[in-house]
């Protein structure tokens, strides 16, 4: 061999040793998530004259999959298809991972279709694509296409399977993924088991989610498994099976981490859950995660959600960093809260920090507006959202429709709707249940047939607007035309809140013993909410006696509840049984029935100002309630009644 053999040799394996340690020290960033720092690696590397190898480009792949920045993606690609290593399988395939990762699953697609050879990872990695976004038909139409071309499916295609499937919510198509998986025989990987977890979750079956999570080995049980399975439960809101298992988990030796915390802490959204949430809150400060953005941003919410609006502001007011999230979340929370003029000066504020509103926010104070009957707020927050391109999206739409529904601007609602590009079943249900709600009965059905005209399947909330449409307007024979086509035509069976319907329905025509039989003989045992609507018809109707049947239900059930008291007595009043309306009042004091005071909101010049019953403390209220005691005796003048015979609950308790 010539000395300028051994020479170019000594300085081939030179370069391809300088290459493997760039790409060691690339790797090392994008391991760390130090994905700026392996873009930065990379760029220096080609400075310098090297030119990458095909370990190179998966792992600046995975950077930009990590930054999901779109740009920098199609730099790397066109780098790519100039190299070598076009059409090297592994390195193709990491690049619709990263399209798929920037949502342009179109440009992952078209990658995916010039490849001249696919293993089972590139299958899985265009599956996994379509499934995060939902895209059921296409789902299932490469799954089969895959299956024809002979890959034989792992365990990832059953997690890129049952991920699409959850976005559907459809249980049916979850119990046939997990047959197939136990089929082929993956059912016993975790990874597979905590995705089923999540998705039997996720669709409403809380009973699967906890048999899978118990068929797990417990010696292969993850952190992962148990955070599965507290979600679960945080997804039906229920914060002591969280609580328990976390606990569960801490006995079993496995140690939390920042996602056990956030899972934990979303199951406490109810007031009689801050007591467990501040102990969750605690326990994450002990770990550490009290520095974890997304656990910052959960515990405002769960503060928020619990009546606790001052720790979640303390919380807030903390923050060094705040994200788009963190200042949604703190506006959504004075939003529920009633709290509009907070809100809007906290999202001003959030402008001036340089933080973009986002979707949510907007959508978090539309729905404030809504919840307070701020209707002249509700249309600044519109041109807003028409502003920003945010009125495009139809979750926006139907929000704006629900908001001038409530705030009584029927016919604002039914521009947006009638505006609207595309409509879904959300969009006609809302805009069936805002003409409800403001008396327009006939034009509620007339949607409601237009709708199924165009070949839109209603859902049982779509019923129980129109139901409720009946109900209002007295239509008893359409009310059990629709109550029946429930089951005859679509095979929904009715809830609690339909039967509700029909009840009040029949009461409110005057047939009380048909609508007596009718709450008798329902499937699932009546509610509350069935029993006051029958006793609401009785006090209508002066019927003591059914009211006397109905009443003593309510007591049993809800016994400190001041309504179905107040009810009775005024039943009793109309026929003039005043010894029995005494006895009601006995029997409140005796069972301690007591009632939050009513709440009146008014905006003037965009602020809300608040009027509680017996509460004269507003800065204002001198002049305001002289000037009600002046109407009120011009109105006796004039002749008209100020006290039309109901008993107020005021006065009983």
């Amino acid at each position: 061999m010539s000395g300028h053999t051994v020479t170019q040799s000594l300085n081939g394996f030179s370069k391809f040793l300088t290459i493997k340690l760039w790409n060691s020290r690339i790797k090392d960033a994008v391991n760390q998530n130090s994905t700026e720092k392996a873009l930065h690696l990379f760029r220096r590397m080609k400075q310098n004259g090297l030119e990458p190898n095909k370990l190179t480009f998966p792992f600046i792949a995975k950077a930009c999959a990590k930054l999901s920045n779109i740009k920098y993606s199609q730099s790397i690609h066109t780098q790519i298809v100039k190299s070598p290593f076009g059409n090297d399988i592994f390195i193709q395939t990491a690049m619709v991972n990263v399209y798929v990762k920037c949502d342009h699953v179109d440009y992952a697609y078209k990658v995916f279709e010039r490849m001249p050879q696919r293993d089972v990872a590139a299958w899985n990695a265009m599956l996994i694509g379509f499934a995060r976004l939902g895209f059921l038909d296409k789902v299932f139409s490469l799954f089969g296409e895959m299956r024809f071309a002979g890959i034989h499916p792992d365990s990832v295609t059953v997690v890129g399977l049952s991920q699409g499937v959850s976005v559907a919510k459809s249980l049916e198509l979850v119990e046939g993924l997990h047959s197939f998986g136990i089929r082929i025989g993956v059912a016993p990987n975790v990874t597979v088991a905590n995705t089923w977890i999540a998705v039997y979750a996720k669709c409403g079956d809380l009973a699967s989610a906890e048999k899978v999570f118990d068929e797990i080995d417990v010696a292969v049980r993850t952190v992962i498994s148990w955070n599965s399975m507290i979600a679960g439960y945080a997804i039906f809101e229920n914060f002591l099976a969280a609580f328990d298992l976390y606990q569960q988990m801490l006995v079993d030796g496995i140690r939390p981490d920042a996602s056990s915390i956030v899972s934990l802490i979303s199951s406490c959204v109810q007031p009689e859950a801050l007591f467990q949430g501040k102990l969750i809150h605690s326990h994450g400060m002990q770990l550490g995660c009290d520095l974890n953005l997304s656990v910052i941003n959960t515990l405002i919410s769960m503060y928020s959600k619990c009546g606790d609006i001052n720790s979640a502001r303390f919380l807030f007011d903390c923050m060094s960093d705040r994200t788009c999230v963190s200042w949604t979340v703190m506006i959504s929370g004075y939003a529920e809260k009633g709290d509009m003029d907070e809100a809007m000066t906290l999202f001003h504020s959030m402008e001036k920090a340089g933080e973009t509103p986002d979707l949510v926010t907007v959508l978090s104070l539309i729905s404030g507006c809504g919840q307070t009957g701020s209707l002249e707020l509700g249309k600044w927050i519109d041109s807003y959202a028409k502003s920003r391109g945010f009125k495009e999206d139809v979750m926006i739409c139907n929000a704006l429709i629900d908001m001038y529904s409530k705030c009584g601007g029927i016919c604002e609602a039914q521009e947006v709707f009638h505006a609207m590009p595309e409509r879904t079943i959300v969009s006609w249900t809302t805009m069936i249940l805002g003409c409800t709600v403001n008396g327009q009965f006939g034009e509620a059905l007339d949607l409601f047939h237009r709708m199924r005209g165009l070949g839109f399947k209603p859902n049982h909330i779509t019923f129980l607007a129109v139901l409720q449409a009946c109900t209002h307007a007295g239509f008893l024979d359409k009310g059990w035309e629709v109550f029946n086509m429930m089951t005859a035509v679509y095979g929904i069976n009715p809830g609690l809140d339909h039967y509700s319907c029909m009840a009040d329905l029949l009461g409110r025509k005057g047939k009380l013993i048909e609508a007596l039989k009718f709450v008798l003989n329902i499937p699932v045992k009546p509610d509350a909410g069935i029993w006051s609507a029958l006793l609401s018809a009785c006090k209508v109707h002066h019927n003591v006696e059914i009211g006397k049947y109905v009443a003593n239900h309510l007591f049993e059930m809800e016994p400190q509840v001041a309504a179905p008291y107040v009810e009775m007595a005024n039943i009793y009043a109309s026929t003039g049984r005043w010894d029995e309306v005494a006895m009601i009042r006995l029997l409140m004091k005796r069972n301690n029935v007591s009632k939050s005071p009513g709440q009146s909101l008014v905006q003037v010049n965009g602020k809300t100002h608040r009027f509680t019953v017996e509460d004269r403390s507003h800065p204002e209220g001198v002049l305001i309630y002289t000037l009600l005691d002046d109407l009120a005796l011009q109105l006796k003048d004039d002749g008209y009644p100020l006290y039309l015979g109901d008993i107020s609950e005021m006065e009983l308790i």
